[in-house]
């Protein structure tokens, strides 16, 4: 349980933090959607699968993963020696949640004649019933090295799913789930703010819906959208994704302009992840403190889930471990 704020007043959390990183030998990994607080004092930033790598890869006993709860477990299929903890549980995912893990496995077995190419962005149990993982940045290349003729299943993200359909010219079967985030943007408004800065080029996540990626200047990962907005010589960049990756943005290239692609109204906060937000310093803190809540899973889960994600890292190559900032 998650001790009550009220009882962290006066802490250096911070410092607190700190001390507990070190006491535990902990690692503690932020994902860009986190807020700058968090991003600042995490030993690695980037995207789900190279942090949950990146968690592999060091000595530590155990990782406080500050992302959502499959990101979580990722890394705990990855690791399963270390202990993972998650600064709030109920840190959830809407693509997560669109692909009830009972629901999928009717749905493959509908189409018997399909493989399951599933985004990372799913349950633990959803990856034990597909037959490869993907990420938005090695999606493209595992597709080149299946034949054109092949049946696919695309979950659970439909805009994911309908980009690399256009992109490669396949006809994937898709799973009709969408990110909360990404659906939030409007058409309208991106219009109205790139009549204000029209020389400003467009970056988009390709989870964003194809009305807002067919405005886009560039369409990528996480990690691509950074490396675009910091080598363009742009000096004003709209960002079509959540906007706390723009922190990092800000860090890299404190002469640029950065501004977050709006909301319904215009005004509004819903292309801000409330998922994300659910992790805080003080919840950070708590989780290391008490060592709760940890990520468990049961072992014929896990290995059934590794599986796909090991053929991910097999075909992806180059395209993954390359998201994190480096150490702090």
């Amino acid at each position: 349980m998650n001790a009550p704020a009220k009882s962290l007043k006066g802490l250096d959390l911070k410092a607190e933090i700190d001390k507990l990183r070190k006491e535990r030998n902990a690692v503690i990994l932020a994902h860009y959607y986190q807020t700058p607080d968090i991003q600042d004092l995490a030993d690695f930033v980037g995207d789900s699968l190279d942090l949950s790598a990146k968690a592999a890869a060091t000595d530590a006993d155990v990782i406080a993963f500050c992302g959502v709860r499959f990101m979580a477990e990722v890394a705990k299929i990855l690791s399963p020696d270390k202990t993972v903890i998650l600064p709030d549980m109920n840190a959830g995912c809407s693509l997560e949640d669109s692909c009830p893990p009972e629901e999928f496995a009717k749905f493959r077995a509908a189409h018997p004649d399909h493989i399951a190419l599933t985004y990372i962005n799913c349950s633990a149990a959803v990856k034990a019933h597909s037959d490869i993982i993907v990420t938005s940045s090695s999606a493209e290349k595992i597709l080149a090295q299946l034949p054109m003729d092949q049946k696919i299943i695309f979950a659970p993200d439909k805009n994911l799913g309908a980009w690399f359909n256009r992109k490669t010219g396949r006809d994937m079967l898709l799973w009709p789930g969408a990110c909360i985030v990404h659906e939030a943007f409007s058409e309208t408004e991106l219009l109205k703010l790139k009549a204000q800065y029209p020389d400003a080029p467009i970056a988009a996540h390709p989870e964003c819906p194809a009305f807002i990626l067919d405005h886009a200047d560039e369409v990528g990962s996480t990690k691509a959208i950074l490396d675009f907005a910091l080598k363009s010589d742009a000096d004003t960049i709209i960002v079509a994704t959540e906007p706390h990756i723009i922190h990092q943005m800000q860090k890299a290239a404190p002469h640029k302009l950065f501004i977050g692609a709006p909301g319904a109204d215009g005004n509004c906060n819903c292309n801000m992840c409330p998922y994300m937000a659910m992790n805080t310093m003080e919840k950070l803190y708590v989780a290391l403190r008490d060592m709760e809540p940890r990520i468990e899973l049961d072992e014929a889960t896990r290995i059934a889930a590794k599986k796909p994600l090991d053929r991910m890292l097999e075909m992806a190559g180059k395209t993954v471990g390359k998201g994190d900032l480096g150490s702090r």
